[in-house]
């Protein structure tokens, strides 16, 4: 069965940085675009980044454009987001997704997330 787990969230102070990590397995993780995506009480559903299958594609919401790098390794299957100069309204649950769509009903699979603080 499909399975992602995403670790490396935590508090963090605005201007800090961060990379969430996320290993996905029961599918062929090299194949497919993943995606992070994020939910808070204030915004809601926000689709953070998408990259494709071989890693030489990405997008990025305006919101996190020059902050936020999405990477992945294919021969580890894992998923990376590294957050940079990190806002207070970043802060969110952060999931890596399966996918690549704009609303949470476009992601049928995706993990229990990882909390992210930004607060001085």
């Amino acid at each position: 069965q499909l399975q992602f787990v995403e670790s490396g969230g935590g508090l963090m102070q605005p201007g800090g940085s961060l990379r969430l990590s996320c290993a996905a397995s029961g599918f062929k993780f090299s194949s497919r675009a993943m995606a992070w995506v994020r939910q808070s009480p204030r915004k809601g559903f926000e689709r953070v980044s998408v990259i494709n299958g071989g890693g030489s594609s990405a997008y990025y919401a305006d919101s996190v454009t020059g902050r936020f790098t999405i990477s992945r390794d294919n021969a580890k299957n894992m998923l990376y987001l590294q957050m940079n100069n990190p806002k207070p309204e970043d802060t969110a649950v952060y999931y890596c997704a399966l996918g690549i769509g704009e609303t949470a009903q476009d992601y049928d699979h995706w993990g229990q997330g990882t909390q992210v603080t930004v607060s001085s």
